[in-house]
């Protein structure tokens, strides 16, 4: 649980979160590129949202892509335990008779990464999608004993 309620709506910052790779940017949701994170045309589509909870079992990652097929989607796991998830939605195609009165929905690539801690079973990753909605399951390895502390009664 973070330490720093987010402002903006009920989601918990993840501001001090030690897994997470992402680097804040306040000027990533106006409408003109941020001058610390220039953007190209095909990466649009970056600032995809992505819940993380930590069950006893697993963590699990929710993310939510409308109009997204699995095939349109990547998951991978990186050696160095780095949960990476991907896709890219492509532009609809315009016909020249067509008058676009607004254009809302976001389309180009998309990439998040999140550093998994030492406890995830690797091996055992499962994914799927329904509705729109990608669920990633990270398996935990069992908590391990820490050595304890035990007396010795001395005789004598």
């Amino acid at each position: 649980m973070s330490m720093i309620p987010s402002f903006f709506g009920n989601r918990r910052s993840s501001f001090f979160d030690p897994f997470s790779l992402d680097v804040w940017d306040p000027l990533k949701d106006l409408p003109f590129p941020s001058p610390s994170f220039p953007r190209d045309e095909s990466s649009v589509f970056v600032n995809t949202r992505i819940d993380w909870k930590e069950t006893p079992e697993a963590h699990v990652f929710k993310a939510d892509l409308p109009g997204l097929r699995k095939e349109e989607v990547k998951v991978q796991i990186e050696d160095d335990r780095v949960l990476q998830i991907s896709g890219e939605r492509n532009v609809e195609k315009e016909d020249k008779n067509d008058t676009w009165h607004r254009v809302e929905r976001s389309s180009g690539k998309f990439m998040r990464r999140f550093r998994l801690p030492e406890n995830t079973k690797m091996n055992q990753v499962k994914a799927s999608m329904e509705n729109g909605v990608l669920t990633v399951t990270v398996p935990k390895e069992e908590a391990v004993k820490k050595p304890g502390v035990k007396n010795i009664e001395i005789s004598g």
